[in-house]
C-alpha cells in the first residue's frame, strides 16, 4: 500500500466484528467511517477491538472508502457502568502487573455469555476470562486457538484471568 498518502487519524471504534472480520471506526475530525478490517487489526497484535476504544491508526482514500492500512495504538474504552469483579477487589494495578505473563490459547470463548476458559501451558486446570478483564485491555472477544499471554488469580471458584495480553504485545514484557 502507499503509505505516502496514509494520514494519520484518531477516532473511536463505532463496532468491530471479528466473525465478519472488519469493523469501523469514527474519526475525531469528523467525516466517513473508516473501515477497520481483521488483518489490519492482527497486524497490530489483536483479534478484536472493544467498541468504544479510542484508537490512533493511519488511513488512507481507496475506490472503496477510507481504510485503516495500520493500527497505531488502542486505549481501553472508558467505562462508568462496568462493575469490579469481585475477585480482583483486594488487587490494585500494580499487583496485577507484578504477576508473570504466562502463555496461554482460548479454550473457548462466548461473547454472549461474557466469558470462556483458556488453557495455560504448564497448568492442568483451565482458567476463566471475564468479558470485562477482556475489555480493560481494549478487547472485545477472543477466538478458539489464539494465542495469549495472561496474568493469572486464584480466584473464589478457581483460577482466572486478572489481565489478558496479545501474544505479540508480550514479547516486550520482562515480568
Amino acid at each position: 500500500m502507499d503509505d505516502v498518502t496514509a494520514q494519520k487519524i484518531g477516532g473511536q471504534v463505532k463496532w468491530f466484528d471479528p466473525v465478519k472480520g472488519f469493523g469501523f471506526v469514527v474519526a475525531d475530525s469528523g467525516g466517513p467511517d473508516i473501515l477497520l478490517h481483521a488483518n489490519v487489526l492482527r497486524n497490530f497484535g489483536q483479534s478484536s477491538v472493544a467498541d468504544g476504544a479510542k484508537v490512533e491508526l493511519l488511513a488512507q482514500e481507496t475506490q472503496r472508502g477510507v481504510q485503516a492500512v495500520e493500527v497505531l495504538s488502542i486505549n481501553v474504552p472508558e467505562s462508568e457502568t462496568a462493575a469490579p469483579l469481585s475477585d480482583f477487589e483486594e488487587l490494585d494495578a500494580p499487583d496485577i502487573a507484578n504477576l508473570p505473563l504466562e502463555p496461554a490459547r482460548v479454550k473457548w470463548f462466548d461473547k454472549g455469555k461474557g466469558f470462556g476458559f483458556a488453557n495455560v501451558f504448564g497448568r492442568e486446570d483451565d482458567v476463566f476470562v471475564h468479558v470485562e478483564v477482556l475489555r480493560r485491555q481494549g478487547l472485545a472477544e477472543l477466538q478458539p486457538g489464539e494465542a495469549l499471554a495472561i496474568r493469572v488469580i486464584e480466584g473464589q471458584r478457581g483460577y482466572m484471568a486478572a489481565q489478558v495480553c496479545s501474544w505479540e504485545a508480550s514479547y516486550g514484557d520482562k515480568s
